[in-house]
């Protein structure tokens, strides 16, 4: 297990080469901050780890070079650090990985070669070209020397709030989660630790409820930065000394999370970056008494061509972006009745749509979808209410994993 001098040491290592990222206060919140990795260089912490490793590097090692395997942050922070020390770099990219990860992989310097599958196919072929060119393998969290990398945000946590009680981390394979538990629980014991998975890719959390590691068949989710099937045992071993719980979250709360940072915070975050505040809105996920806490946004490479996809997906599942269904007579003019209705109301109507086939709609009837644009989350509430009251047969539909209402979770303790 990692030492808090190993951290420390690695402290030493970044000097010059990675930025101490900036804590800011929450919007509406006294007690919960944000630790801004996503401001970090490459967009994410990975880089942390990946200079501490690459510093370690023998002369002859450093003149063969190195490969990783990558999604995208771990891939930038290798590409980088080994760039800003002349050591050559090639990454094994999915061949679907957001395309902002792979080009800034490339401005960083590195040779990206792509394959089909997932990171597992591309972990099995950066080993082939580790063997077969005599490269240095970089893994991206089961190496004590990434996990110390990693561990220096703990460092920078606690001198910038030294009283924290509570700290919030998105889990992947488990790296970053375990550096900041020895950094920071090394000196104050009392602080409690919590991770963050999504749904379709938990393994961190089933490993603490079996208590040893378990893999999941298939790990999917929209956060690509933590979409892993398992956790080391070397991060579990960690996480099962010092972190207090994993929760996990679903796609629908991560976008709702992201958006919300977004809105309130000026923070353009991931998917997996957004884990943590996803489970401190979501009721029920962390304790309610976590005192003056730290979320920490891991990274903020959004893949552009995703950004208005997740803007709209988090606006439903904030209960803003509504579907009303009103049931209506198949005659002229019950139509401009709705709208005259809906028009007084603080709403704004995006999308209309007809539906007159179907077993489930009678004979004579019509139904009609609006997807309205809501100031509040009980806005779609009062519009069916004041539908209903004009005699249309009015429905709301909620978006799935919002049962629970948007102002359910709450922003802070």
């Amino acid at each position: 297990m990692i030492t808090l001098d190993d951290i420390l040491a690695a402290r030493q290592r970044q000097a010059g080469r990675v930025l101490t990222t900036p804590m800011y206060p929450l919007p509406g919140s006294r007690d919960v901050w944000l630790k801004a990795e996503n401001l970090q260089n490459t967009g994410s912490f990975k880089i942390r780890g990946a200079t501490n490793r690459i510093s370690l590097l023998s002369a002859d090692e450093r003149r063969g070079g190195v490969v990783a395997a990558s999604a995208g942050n771990h891939a930038q922070g290798v590409a980088l650090a080994a760039s800003l020390q002349s050591v050559p770099a090639t990454i094994v990219m999915p061949q679907d990985a957001p395309i902002i990860k792979m080009e800034r992989t490339r401005a960083a310097g590195a040779q990206v070669i792509l394959v089909a599958g997932g990171i597992e196919e591309a972990m099995e072929r950066a080993h082939v070209l580790a063997r077969d060119q005599g490269l240095v393998y970089i893994h991206p969290f089961d190496d004590p020397r990434i996990q110390a990398g990693q561990g220096t945000a703990g460092l920078e946590i606690l001198e910038a709030l030294p009283d924290v009680e509570s700290i919030v981390v998105p889990v992947g394979g488990g790296g970053l989660i375990a550096g900041i538990s020895v950094a920071v629980r090394r000196q104050q014991p009392t602080v409690r630790i919590f991770g963050v998975q999504a749904h379709g890719a938990d393994p961190a959390a089933r490993s603490l409820r079996a208590g040893h590691p378990v893999a999941v068949q298939q790990a999917t989710t929209m956060a690509d930065g933590i979409r892993v099937r398992a956790v080391a045992e070397s991060t579990f071993r960690i996480m099962h000394e010092l972190v207090e719980d994993v929760v996990t979250v679903s796609d629908e709360e991560i976008s709702r999370a992201m958006v919300h940072l977004m809105e309130t915070s000026k923070l353009m975050v991931e998917g997996a970056g957004a884990a943590g505040m996803a489970a401190l809105l979501a009721p029920g996920r962390l304790p309610a008494q976590l005192g003056r806490t730290v979320v920490v946004l891991s990274g903020g490479n959004v893949d552009t061509n995703l950004i208005a996809r997740v803007i709209e997906r988090g606006l439903i599942a904030a209960g803003r972006y509504v579907m009303v269904v009103v049931r209506i007579p198949d005659r002229p003019g019950h139509l401009r009745d709705i709208l005259e209705v809906v028009a007084t109301q603080p709403a704004n109507i995006l999308d209309i749509r007809h539906d007159r086939s179907g077993w489930r709609i009678p004979l004579g009837q019509v139904e009609v979808r609006l997807l309205l644009e809501t100031r509040h989350p009980e806005d779609g509430r009062q519009i069916c209410s004041v539908l209903t009251e004009h005699g249309m047969e009015a429905e709301l539909q909620v978006a799935p994993g919002n049962q629970g209402g948007p102002g359910a979770g709450r922003p802070a303790t």
